[in-house]
Formats: structure tokens, C-alpha cells, sequence
């Protein structure tokens, strides 16, 4: 299991947090974070490249995006929890055209947000893990800290 941080920790060494998780593949693939304290999108480079794995696109998140966002990710987590009581099983999942209309309304919404853009910053994202629930309404158990890219 990776070491796990306190929050307070995170902050004092330049962390910041994330809100939304898009895509996790070995890692942190895709999604929504602070960057210099305001929301933007990351996207990971090459993903077959486990050495390029912490270099990202970045850019901005509207304040609309944001919102969309973190509403369709609350879908996510609240499934997530029902799915881990057992309550439901994986085959509702939203995400599978059909099974959550909101969830569907707000990917096609979201879609061209999450598109990045020719002007996109190119940076490297550390990343630690603090000691709460992996999926949760204000984001995920993980944190990035930024530098420029190569």
C-alpha cells in the first residue's frame, strides 16, 4: 500500500487537491485539480510510457466545467458506495449509456471541456496519497504537486 499523508502535510509541501477522477490506469490519468490554487483538467501524455506517466496537459476548468464536473462525480461516488455495500451491483455503474440519465446528460455536456487544447500548459505531477476513503464527494485520495514539464 502507498504511504498515505495528512492533509495539512500535503498542503505545507505544495500539494494540491483533486477534485475529479476521469481516468486512473497504474495512476492518475486524467481528471480535475487545483493548479496553482484554481481548477484545471489534467491529461496524461503517453500512457503506454510508464516513464512519461507523470507528465500532463493542463489546462483551465471553468467555473461551469467545474461544477458539471463535481456533480457527475458524486453520481460516481454515491454509486460507489452502494456498490461497495453490496446494495448494487457493478453492472449499474453509471457511465454505461442507459443506467443513470443524469450521468449520461452531463458526460455529453462535459465532453468538450474535456477536450484539451493546443495552448495547454505541459507539466509534471507528483503525486501522494492522503489517509481517507479512496472515492469521496470532494474528490479522490490522491494529490498532485506541479512543476514544469521537460
Amino acid at each position: 500500500m502507498a504511504e498515505t499523508w495528512d492533509e495539512l502535510q500535503l498542503i505545507a509541501d505544495g500539494f494540491e487537491r483533486v477534485y475529479v477522477e476521469l481516468e486512473w490506469y497504474s495512476g492518475p490519468r486524467a481528471g480535475l485539480a487545483d493548479v496553482g490554487g484554481q481548477p484545471h483538467y489534467f491529461q496524461g501524455y503517453d500512457w503506454d510510457d510508464a516513464d512519461e506517466a507523470d507528465e500532463y496537459s493542463v489546462w483551465p476548468a471553468s467555473d461551469v466545467a467545474v461544477e458539471l464536473e463535481r456533480e457527475q462525480w458524486a453520481i460516481f461516488v454515491r454509486w460507489n458506495e452502494r456498490q461497495g455495500a453490496g446494495t448494487v451491483g457493478p453492472e449499474t455503474r453509471p457511465g454505461q449509456s442507459g443506467i443513470d440519465d443524469r450521468y449520461d446528460e452531463l458526460a455529453l455536456l462535459l465532453a468538450p471541456y474535456r477536450q484539451a487544447p493546443d495552448d495547454a500548459q505541459r507539466l509534471m505531477g507528483e503525486v501522494r496519497f492522503d489517509a481517507g476513503v479512496r472515492y469521496r464527494v470532494e474528490g479522490p485520495d490522491y494529490w498532485f504537486r506541479w512543476r514544469p514539464g521537460r
